[in-house]
């Protein structure tokens, strides 16, 4: 299965969960393995693979040992300032995100019936 933006946060959980126990099997390690490896309990991995949410710690320790972290690389990629934003800010990295501005008005007011 795909994951897309039209997917269920439950079914995107869940198909990450199969995707990571697919890679485990293809490995050939027990999840007892895996979870000793990776530091976490057992019933901890069990409800990743079942898609049940779990920390972000505990799936990045898997991930480790599955060989999987290369593709978190794609998950966020970096991004790094826009050289526009450098000259504006003379070098300084943003540091926060400002408030969507509400469009200009047109000039004269809108009325009912004026959309013809």
């Amino acid at each position: 299965m795909e994951i897309t933006s039209l997917l269920t946060d439950d079914a995107i959980l869940a198909e990450i969960g199969a995707r990571i126990a697919a890679r485990r099997i293809d490995l050939q390690l027990t999840q007892a393995a895996v979870a000793e490896q990776a530091g976490i309990a057992k019933r901890t991995l069990e409800r990743i693979e079942a898609g049940h949410s779990s920390q972000l710690s505990s799936l990045v320790r898997v991930l480790r040992v599955l060989d999987g972290m290369p593709g978190l690389q794609g998950l966020v990629p970096a991004t790094g300032p826009r050289p526009m934003d450098l000259l504006q800010r003379r070098g300084k990295p943003r540091q926060r995100a400002s408030k969507q501005r509400p469009p200009k008005p047109t000039g004269k007011p809108w009325h009912w019936g004026d959309e013809a």
